[in-house]
C-alpha cells in the first residue's frame, strides 16, 4: 500500500485529491509526532500489527495510544487542509 492508500484508510471525509508524495510527507512531519509518522510509514509496508509492534519496539497499549492519536490527527481539519491539493475544478 502507498502513502495515499494508508491516508484514504485512516480519513474520513476526503474532499479532494492529496498532494504529490514528497509534499504530502514534508507537511505529514510537520504535523506528527517522530512516533505517529513512523507508525503511518509502516502502516504503508505492512497491515500486520505484529510486525509493527517488533520494527517500532510497541507493546499494544503503545501501538493502540498512538494509532488513536494518529487517526485523531489526520482527522482535524487543519491536517486536512495540509494535506488536500485545492486545485479549481475544471
Amino acid at each position: 500500500m502507498d502513502l495515499e492508500q494508508t491516508l484514504t484508510s485512516l480519513i474520513n471525509n476526503i474532499n479532494y485529491p492529496f498532494k504529490e508524495a514528497e509534499e504530502l510527507e514534508a507537511a505529514l512531519k510537520k504535523r506528527l509526532t517522530k512516533k505517529e509518522f513512523k507508525l503511518l510509514k509502516e502502516l504503508t509496508l505492512t497491515p500486520d500489527e505484529a510486525l509493527i509492534k517488533e520494527h517500532l519496539d510497541f507493546d499494544n497499549t503503545e501501538l493502540e495510544r498512538v494509532k488513536s492519536n494518529l487517526s485523531k490527527k489526520l482527522n482535524q481539519e487543519q491536517t486536512k487542509q495540509l494535506l488536500y491539493n485545492y486545485l479549481p475544478k475544471q
